[in-house]
């Protein structure tokens, strides 16, 4: 006995450019409100961070509420990247750890987000230790966890896409790539040079999530439902009907 059924869930290249425009936005928008004034990272002194605060509020609370908007339709996407991979019959361990990646990845958004917005209050912006910690928390949460979470979400959808062929060999290869920069950013934890890791991850990752969801959309999917007359149980086979 045979039938076919079609994967039914939202659009992942809808999704991915969803993701991208707002995440992009953000820094366009606080780059435009703050009015030429210098950006300041969490290493700056505290009362460099309070003064930059305190004088580009509209900036830090828009900036924030687009990056912790950017985290639903990343979240989404990850979550349905992974029904989709199941969806095709993959039954790897891989697509669990790409499912806790991408979770991880979008709560590291959206707990840098929220953090990052409290800094837009006077009250807290102008005691400057504790203006300098909550942005310590807000830029490890959306660099490091956010890398390395991302990381595991590549490499769970590569590996196993590796292995079962349903990815293009260059869209895996360059998913491995996003995975190593962000596991190895782990370190900017006590060499500040991994850092630089963070942005190879996000953007080049920005490309990988384009890439798969393009990959997975132009490809014409079958999933046949076939029962063994010899053993009994049904299984499911997933058959890739070639590109467009």
């Amino acid at each position: 006995m045979k039938s076919t059924r079609s994967f039914r869930g939202p659009s992942l290249i809808l999704l991915a450019i969803v993701h991208i425009a707002v995440f992009v936005s953000n820094l366009v928008v606080v780059a435009a409100l703050r009015h030429g004034a210098p950006y300041v990272n969490p290493f700056a002194t505290g009362e460099a961070l309070s003064a930059f605060f305190l004088q580009n509020p509209a900036a830090v609370r828009i900036g924030n509420l687009l990056l912790f908007g950017s985290a639903i339709p990343f979240g989404i996407f990850a979550v349905t990247l992974v029904s989709r991979l199941r969806f095709l019959g993959v039954r790897a361990a891989g697509t669990n750890i790409a499912l806790f990646g991408g979770i991880t990845a979008a709560n590291a958004l959206i707990l840098s987000g929220i953090s990052g917005w409290i800094l837009s209050l006077t009250e807290v912006a102008v005691q400057a230790p504790l203006a300098k910690a909550i942005f310590f928390f807000s830029f490890l949460s959306g660099g490091v966890a956010y890398a390395v979470g991302f990381g595991l979400l590549a490499a769970g959808v590569s590996v196993t896409s590796y292995f079962t062929r349903i990815l293009p060999r260059w869209v895996v290869v360059l998913g491995i790539v996003v995975a190593l920069a962000g596991e190895l950013s782990s370190l900017s934890l006590v060499t500040y040079p991994a850092n630089y890791l963070i942005p190879i991850s996000r953007y080049v990752g920005f490309i990988w999530m384009l890439s798969v969801a393009i990959s997975l959309t132009r490809n014409k999917q079958k999933v046949q439902i076939t029962k063994d007359e010899n053993t009994g149980p049904s299984h499911s086979s997933a058959q890739l009907a070639g590109t467009t």
